[in-house]
């Protein structure tokens, strides 16, 4: 089996068993491999371990309750597995920035991780014959989102109806970008020229390890002449809740500047200078 199906049936057998005792040992007996193999396979896969996703899936479908339903919090708190308030209100707080009594007054759920479905099995790694970096069409919509929901882990407060409704703009504005690979969606990028600002950037979980990142960003240099520097929003540093974003727009070069809230979320703007030959 490839990683990429290894790993599509662990998230299968985890979101059927979302509410119950999930272990990397049991979960990898089921799955029928070492704990040693499947923690490998899923964390280079998903981005992240085992243990963290389904922490993150957990505290995601509390936050969905504490909103769209009256349930009591410390009913919420034992069903995401916490065996007290307080404790599941610091795990809550460490990744949703409130707590829950207050996120449920706010009043506004947003996903801190979706499940993760994939299309298709590829090896993670780009095809240098297939791969190709278009201008995004209305046709590209449905894939698009089907890509935002694998990396919606990195933008918090991100509501799909919105996202789409944005993604509208800037494809009649010619400034969305897809990258493909054999067809597939691997890389999204949506920029303000005029203000030398991505504004959009998700790579799929299979290709955060390659260099997908990297080319959308040198296109996206490209496509601003004249500039200085370019520079996107990420996480903060230290943020409970970053699954490795922000580090990896600090291996391109980009580097802290002011601190932001955005969405009502505390972010911080990164940026990269130009260096033009």
């Amino acid at each position: 089996m490839t990683p990429q199906t290894i790993t599509i049936a662990t998230i299968s057998h985890i979101e059927d068993s979302l509410n119950e005792a999930l272990s990397l040992e049991a979960v990898a007996r089921r799955v029928g491999y070492s704990s040693f193999h499947l923690h490998r396979v899923f964390s280079q896969t998903v981005g992240m371990p085992m243990h963290a996703y389904i922490r993150r899936r957990r505290l995601t479908e509390a936050a969905k309750r504490i909103v769209l339903s009256d349930d009591p919090i410390m009913d919420i708190a034992f069903a995401a597995g916490y065996e007290s308030q307080q404790s599941f209100t610091m795990a809550f707080k460490a990744m949703y920035k409130h707590p829950p009594s207050q996120f449920r007054r706010m009043g506004r759920y947003y996903p801190l991780q979706l499940p993760f479905h994939f299309c298709s099995d590829t090896s993670g790694r780009a095809s240098s014959e297939g791969t190709a970096t278009l201008l995004a069409q209305g046709s590209d919509i449905n894939d698009w989102m089907r890509l935002v929901r694998l990396v919606i882990d990195g933008f918090p407060g991100l509501d799909e109806e919105e996202h789409a409704t944005t993604l509208k703009r800037y494809i009649a504005g010619r400034s969305a970008f897809i990258m493909k690979d054999r067809g597939e969606a691997i890389g999204l990028m949506m920029l303000s020229p005029s203000k030398s600002c991505i504004d959009f950037l998700g790579v799929h979980p299979f290709h955060r390890r390659g260099n997908t990142a990297a080319a959308l960003v040198t296109e996206a240099i490209r496509l601003m002449p004249g500039k200085d520097t370019i520079s996107l929003t990420t996480f903060r540093k230290n943020d409970a809740a970053d699954t490795g974003h922000r580090r990896l727009f600090e291996s391109l070069g980009f580097a802290e500047r002011d601190l932001l809230i955005e969405f009502g979320y505390p972010t911080q703007r990164m940026s990269l200078p130009i260096r033009r030959s």
